[in-house]
């Protein structure tokens, strides 16, 4: 896949599962169940033992997945994650010298980045969504409010504290996708090896998605409406 196509994937699903576990087994039945539930995306933390592997293992034997690197703090963490087939890297802050070797190699990056001026910074050094990391902690979906009325041309990703009762909210408030972790692949559903319960999570969110871009897409389509009447009103007036 090209970097627009990584790109276009990530808008139409809109959900990337974070996937930071104890052992890299438990990452594989995380990657396989969320698979499962709908969402053909994960993000495997470099905190997991053996993630660059993982990466590769998932690129190599799960082609429809669309596998990315999380937690990349540096240049030769990068360079591995990209040599193992990831299609994105991510990180929970803004590191220009990520972005710039993702720049480089044409990669899909999504930095995370808190402030305005770290969300600009970081847009204006090439990324191609920025993660507003942790979100919920300061403001939730009223901050990425804010952030899209002043930024509107710059993709959001929400996360840090998504969960099922603040998830369309966070859709319906101009995040393009949301990045969720434990509160869609919970710690205990991955010990009992809940593969069901992860896939009605799955289904659940990626339904909370669709149910908000749709109230989006008719607020919009009613705006329009609602504008060509006004314009032949103005019309009919003269």
């Amino acid at each position: 896949m090209t970097k627009s196509d990584i790109c276009t994937r990530i808008r139409e699903i809109g959900i990337i599962p974070a996937i930071k576990v104890a052992s890299n087994e438990d990452a594989h039945f995380a990657a396989e169940a969320v698979t499962h539930g709908g969402i053909p995306i994960v993000e495997i933390t470099m905190a997991v033992p053996g993630a660059v592997e993982l990466i590769a293992h998932l690129v190599r034997f799960h082609p429809k997945l669309l596998v990315g690197a999380g937690n990349v703090l540096n240049t030769d963490t990068a360079h591995a994650c990209v040599d193992a087939g990831a299609s994105f890297l991510t990180s929970p802050g803004f590191v220009p010298k990520v972005v710039e070797f993702a720049v480089k190699q044409n990669l899909s990056v999504l930095p995370g980045a808190l402030t305005p001026t770290e969300i600009i910074a970081a847009w204006e050094a090439g990324s191609d969504f920025v993660k507003v990391f942790p979100c919920a902690q300061i403001g939730g979906d009223k901050y990425i409010k804010a952030l899209h009325v002043a930024l509107p041309h710059i993709p959001l990703i929400a996360a840090g504290g998504v969960n099922q009762q603040t998830a369309m909210n966070f859709i319906l408030s101009g995040a393009v996708a949301l990045g969720i972790g434990t509160e869609l692949i919970p710690t205990e559903a991955i010990h009992r090896r809940q593969s069901g319960r992860i896939r009605e999570l799955a289904h659940r969110f990626s339904g909370f998605v669709k149910e908000a871009r749709e109230q989006l897409e008719h607020l919009r389509q009613q705006s329009t409406v609602d504008q060509k009447g006004k314009g032949i009103e103005k019309c009919e007036a003269r």
